[in-house]
C-alpha cells in the first residue's frame, strides 16, 4: 500500500465512523477506578482515534490530553469533547501529533499514558524506539502505561502478514498500511529498558475479524522509580 492509501484510509469517513462507535476499553476504566481525585490525574491518550477513550476520560473529569496523527480523528475527537468540556478546551487538549513527539508534555508530567492500537503502526524501528523512549520520558514514576499491540502472528485478512525484505519486525499486509510487530517477551523487555516493569503479566486475546483474526498483546506497565 502505498503511503497515500494509508493516509486515506485513516482520514476516510468510513474509518472515522467505524472508531467512533467503539467502546471505551474495559481494562482503562478498571485503572481509572483506583483514583479518588480525577482532576488530579492527568492521562494522555496516544494514538486516540474518533476518541472512544478520550471522551469516557473528559466525562469522568480526569486531566486528559490527547493526541493522533489524523486530522479526521482529531476533527472528530475534539467534536466530542467539546460537548463534554467546551469548544476551547477540546481545542486544546487534543491535538495533531505523532507517538515519537511528545514534547509538548514535559518530564514526568503524565500519571497514566494510554497506548491501544498504536505502537504497532510504527513503520521504522526508530519511531517505534522513539515512542517508547518519549513514553518513558512523559510518565511520572510509579505511573501507568496501558498497551495493546498486534502480534506478528494476526491474520486480519485471511492471509498471512509478510515481514518486509530486510526488516526484523515490520510487516506488510495490512489495509492500514507496515506494522512494526513484537511478541510479549520482546514488548516487555523494550520496556524494561525503556523503565517499565509489567503490573499484571502480560497476555495475548485472539480477536475474529471479517477474514480472519487478530492476536492482541495486552499489556499494564508501572513506570519505575529510577
Amino acid at each position: 500500500m502505498t503511503p497515500s492509501g494509508v493516509d486515506s484510509f485513516w482520514e476516510s469517513a468510513e474509518t472515522v465512523e467505524r472508531f467512533t462507535g467503539k467502546e471505551p476499553d474495559v481494562r482503562l476504566q478498571e485503572i481509572l477506578d483506583a483514583f479518588s481525585d480525577p482532576g488530579q490525574v492527568r492521562v494522555l491518550d496516544v494514538g486516540c482515534a474518533a476518541g472512544r477513550n478520550t471522551v469516557m476520560l473528559a466525562e469522568r473529569g480526569f486531566d486528559v490530553f490527547a493526541i493522533d496523527g489524523s486530522e479526521a480523528m482529531v476533527a472528530r475527537t475534539r467534536e466530542r469533547v467539546a460537548g463534554v468540556l467546551g469548544r476551547e478546551e477540546s481545542e486544546r487538549r487534543v491535538r495533531l501529533g505523532d507517538m515519537e513527539d511528545l514534547t509538548s508534555f514535559a518530564d514526568a508530567s503524565v500519571h497514566v499514558l494510554v497506548a491501544l492500537g498504536v505502537l504497532h503502526q510504527a513503520a521504522t524501528e526508530s519511531q517505534w524506539t522513539g515512542a517508547l523512549r518519549e513514553m518513558s520520558r512523559c510518565v511520572a514514576p510509579g505511573g501507568r502505561l496501558l498497551v495493546a499491540v498486534w502480534s506478528p502472528r494476526s491474520r486480519p485478512h485471511g492471509e498471512s502478514v509478510r515481514l518486509v525484505p530486510g526488516e526484523k519486525h515490520l510487516y506488510e499486509g495490512f489495509h492500514s498500511g507496515t506494522h512494526y510487530l513484537v511478541e510479549a517477551p520482546l514488548l516487555d523487555s523494550a520496556l524494561a529498558s525503556a523503565g517499565f516493569v509489567p503490573v499484571v503479566p502480560t497476555r495475548e486475546v485472539v480477536v475474529e475479524t471479517d477474514e480472519g483474526w487478530r492476536v492482541t498483546i495486552n499489556a499494564l506497565y508501572r513506570r519505575t522509580e529510577t
